[in-house]
């Protein structure tokens, strides 16, 4: 079905670059983070992670690429829609109908912002509709303190000791000077509470202490690399967060 595709779009998009190509959700995530891609064409059903729910994790992040989901079902149609697709294939796709997909993608490339989609007014109406929300409450002051398993214990770690976070799976592992530590918080729900002049995101997946940041190199991939002060390992950077080294 890759090549397929890759073969139909070379047809209906000659200008189109293809930066890469994935068997799975999960490699499909990775390369999305590395890579940072305008377009995406993503397959509904894809082993490790499907479609829907990759769309899912790209969108909380706010940096979506155009998603184009391909499904051999019509009932997913729906579903593609409400997870903020720009178009929708039914395998197997045909020239003519891909060529349509290209020109909604070309305009929604020149547009300074993204369509909003029908279910996305939708929303915003009822939004509209509702009744005033009571005034926010004010913003909870940063996170100071973690409560994390250490194998049979429960450590309370304050939050200069930490180096980085780094999604694990259902949990987040906090690595410190010495050892690694659990917490059941997702890294999402985490950075919320985190402030953001002392922790920078550097991956959809990692949060580093800015004091534990002894610099920044290129790897032999061309890859922005952090360099730790207390921890051997180093840390990839992805596209959508290199912004912010760059001053460095």
């Amino acid at each position: 079905m890759l090549d397929y595709l890759q073969t139909q779009l070379a047809m209906a998009w000659p200008q189109l670059r293809i930066v890469g190509k994935a068997g799975n959700g999960i490699e499909a995530l990775r390369l999305i983070d590395e890579l940072a891609p305008d377009v995406v064409f993503l397959d509904i059903q894809m082993p490790g992670l499907n479609g829907l729910d990759l769309a899912q994790r790209l969108a909380s992040d706010g940096k979506a690429p155009h998603i184009v989901f391909v499904t051999a079902h019509h009932e997913y149609a729906v579903d593609a829609f409400e997870h903020a697709a720009l178009d929708y294939l039914l395998k197997p796709t045909t020239v003519e109908r891909l060529a349509k997909t290209v020109a909604k993608l070309k305009l929604a490339l020149r547009a300074p912002a993204p369509a909003v989609a029908p279910d996305a007014l939708r929303a915003l109406l009822q939004q509209l509709a509702a009744p005033v929300p009571p005034a926010a409450t004010p913003a909870a002051a940063p996170l100071q303190w973690i409560r994390a398993a250490h194998g049979d214990e429960t450590r309370l770690i304050a939050i200069d000791e930490v180096i980085y976070f780094q999604s694990n799976d259902k949990y987040t592992s906090v690595f410190l000077q010495e050892g690694e530590c659990l917490i059941r918080t997702p890294l999402s729900k985490l950075r919320e509470q985190l402030d953001e002049a002392r922790f920078w995101q550097i991956h959809r997946s990692v949060i580093v202490a800015a004091k534990s940041v002894a610099g920044t190199h290129t790897d032999f991939r061309g890859r922005l690399v952090v360099k730790l002060k207390e921890r051997r390992e180093q840390l990839t950077v992805s596209r959508n967060y290199a912004e912010q080294f760059k001053q460095m």
